[in-house]
């Protein structure tokens, strides 16, 4: 048997797929079986789209965290 034979065929990956394997890049747990599925699947705009919409979504957390903790103590 060839090696084509013994692939799966390409199945795309969903938001939820993409959103998961970005949140796991970003806090270092991503394992090297879905990094190789997210290389032969994904499409690497959705990853850069997900990653910059986490990011954005990180900073407004930690700036308001911060702001909350700064008007109390102030108060």
């Amino acid at each position: 048997m060839t090696e084509e034979n013994n692939q799966q065929p390409r199945k795309e990956l969903g938001p939820l797929d993409i959103m998961k394997s970005v949140a796991a890049a970003m806090i270092g747990v991503q394992s090297d079986d879905n990094r190789e599925r997210d290389f032969e699947q994904g499409k690497p705009a959705h990853f850069i789209i997900a990653g910059v919409i986490f990011v954005i979504i990180f900073l407004l957390t930690i700036a308001t965290v911060v702001s909350s903790v700064l008007k109390s103590a102030g108060q």
